[in-house]
């Protein structure tokens, strides 16, 4: 029997309200028609010659497909996040709508309740996953124009039970405290890139400047001595905003549009999740860069970009964890 495309009413047309009442028919045929717009792929070979299996026992699942060539059985999630997950799909999509749609992120307690899991275990993950997802670090173009580049320090306060050397509260800001740096680019009216680094010094975020920005771009930072010299590697030069002397605005020359995600990424932080581990922070980063880039359409298209990203990828829970 051919293959005949389900109808599905686009995700992008949607509202949440309508998302939460998905029957589990209607998200597989939402889930189909996003990553196979011209018809399902098998994941196993590639091919396009396949057939539906119909359901008609309780031995066989529904939304399986066969390969008529390798001969193999695959559904919509093999070969994504959602591979091997026994979240339902009316769930997957609401998840996905959701952290999409919240400005600041939605906790996992709060996904748990939201789409009744049984588990906080199964919201962790579920929710690490659909982050997996909108890492676009690999597709991301290079930014080019005007460029701000910022670093912060993201984490909480170290107790003074275990860190009486710290007792000193300047010592709980900047440079020299436990907390984890993070680093973001942001082009101008464009998108960002945001990930922690190691160490902040000259060598690391110099490198991740030159990696990710185009070479006629002009670059501007502030005050911090590591990014001395940058300048040379890029025909705009580099302008420099000056905090140390309460200078945030000179004509065109500010940082503040890395500042903005900053805010959201820091309200998200204490507001939302309350604790991030440095081991996850990358993820977290990968979620609040996501929204940012595609923060000028809908909620939707944003969740159907983020259901696009699934493709190709995978998140054990053994690796989330370790």
């Amino acid at each position: 029997m051919k293959f005949v495309p389900p109808k599905f009413s686009k995700l992008k047309d949607m509202a949440a309200i309508d998302v939460g009442r998905l029957t589990e028919d209607e998200a597989r045929a939402i889930l189909e028609g996003i990553r196979w717009p011209k018809g399902p792929v098998c994941p196993h070979c590639g091919s396009m010659r396949v057939v539906r299996i119909q359901a008609k026992s309780d031995k066989v699942r529904d939304g399986v497909i066969r390969c008529n060539d390798c001969r193999q059985q695959f559904t919509v999630t093999v070969g994504t996040v959602m591979h091997r997950s026994h979240i339902t799909l009316r769930q997957w999509v609401q998840a996905f709508y959701s952290m999409c749609s919240h400005k600041k992120g939605v906790s996992a307690l709060q996904l748990q309740r939201n789409l009744g899991l049984g588990s906080y275990r199964s919201a962790w993950h579920l929710a690490h996953r659909i982050r997996a997802a909108m890492d676009e670090k690999s597709l991301a173009p290079t930014l080019k124009g005007t460029v701000e580049v910022d670093e912060t320090y993201v984490g909480g306060k170290p107790r003074r039970s275990t860190m009486k050397q710290y007792y000193d509260p300047k010592q709980f800001r900047g440079r020299g405290t436990l907390k984890t740096p993070v680093m973001v680019l942001v082009q101008r009216g464009g998108g960002a890139i945001s990930h922690p680094v190691e160490r902040v010094d000259a060598f690391n975020l110099k490198s991740a400047i030159i990696e990710n920005v185009n070479e006629n771009s002009t670059i501007m930072t502030d005050d911090n001595y590591s990014y001395r010299g940058i300048g040379k590697s890029f025909k705009g030069g580099h302008k420099v905003i000056r905090h140390k002397d309460k200078e945030y605005v000179r004509g065109n020359v500010t940082t503040n549009t890395a500042e903005s995600y900053f805010a959201l990424l820091k309200r998200g932080v204490h507001g939302t999740f309350h604790h991030v581990s440095k081991h996850h922070l990358g993820r977290y980063c990968d979620e609040f860069a996501f929204r940012w880039n595609h923060r000028k359409v809908t909620d939707g298209i944003r969740a159907e970009t983020a259901i696009m990203g699934a493709d190709g990828k995978r998140l054990t829970y053994k690796k989330a964890i370790c």
